[in-house]
């Protein structure tokens, strides 16, 4: 059985979707429970406070790492311990193939401007993102991977080559489906699937799958471009800021030199007229 730990500010957010679809067959064949963590039972003061404001100030309010950390431990949760954050690797298919086949799995929901570092860096034990885009909190992301792992439970799904068709499982992307009618508005299903040639059919579908492939493996390399653009522009901005401060700071170490080299002197020709 699969334990599924998740700690969070919001335990209700989950229980609509936890009791719905394939999350609550998966919990009801036995092949996982949910434990929601209230994040604000490891809080002492009156308020059940969370969170505080960042140590060098600026915006937002940073969660704190004492109730993650006791949380945590208040379930002796172990490895792996995720961290869901915007910093993270993005989430796929072979991690949700690795956490179906463990026993454990522990999601750490964020809230607010950001979460102390010390969780990322000494509790969790790896960080994942959804993608590059910014949820009000972690929760979205936890119930996605949730969905996205259970369903692989075995009893989750009453027709489990239902998954090994899906996309990204042990391919990429999936052929296009259709269903009946075989015409709708003037929109009809390709000939070859409603022809009964089992193997035209099994055909045209590795081709399908193949090409989406490639289209979204093209649109993922554009991306990918365009991103690493971005950083070089700002990596060109910041080398920019660098030197200006580095030119500052010279000019500056300058000014002191000399203003000691003329105090010396001023020193020494006062010492001569003593003398």
């Amino acid at each position: 059985m699969l334990r599924i730990n998740v700690v969070t500010i919001f335990p209700e957010f989950f229980a609509g979707p936890l009791s719905l679809s394939i999350p609550a067959k998966a919990a009801g064949t036995g092949g996982v429970e949910y434990h929601l963590i209230d994040l604000r039972r490891f809080t002492y003061d009156r308020h059940r406070t969370v969170d505080d404001y960042p140590f060098g100030g600026g915006p937002g309010m940073v969660m704190k790492p004492g109730p993650f950390f006791e949380a945590v431990e208040s379930v002796q949760a172990k490895a792996p311990i995720v961290l869901l954050s915007p910093r993270g690797r993005r989430f796929g298919h072979a991690d949700a193939v690795r956490f179906a086949a463990g026993t454990e799995l522990t999601l750490l929901c964020g809230h607010y401007k950001d979460i102390d570092e010390r969780v990322a860096t000494h509790l969790a034990t790896e960080e994942l993102s959804l993608g590059d885009f910014v949820l009000s909190g972690g929760e979205p992301a936890a119930l996605a991977i949730i969905d996205a792992t259970v369903r692989l439970l075995p009893g989750a799904m009453g027709d489990i080559e239902s998954a090994r068709t899906d996309s990204f499982f042990d391919r990429g992307i999936s052929a296009p489906s259709y269903t009946r009618p075989a015409e709708y508005r003037g929109f009809t299903v390709p000939e070859v699937l409603v022809g009964g040639d089992h193997a035209k059919v099994a055909a045209w579908r590795d081709r399908e799958s193949l090409q989406r492939t490639r289209e979204a493996e093209a649109r993922d390399r554009a991306e990918w471009q365009q991103r690493e653009h971005a950083i070089a522009v700002r990596e060109a901005a910041i080398a920019v800021i660098e030197a200006q401060q580095a030119a500052k700071a010279e000019k500056k170490a300058k000014a002191k030199a000399a203003k000691e080299r003329a105090r010396a002197r001023e020193q020494a020709r006062a010492a001569r007229g003593a003398e």
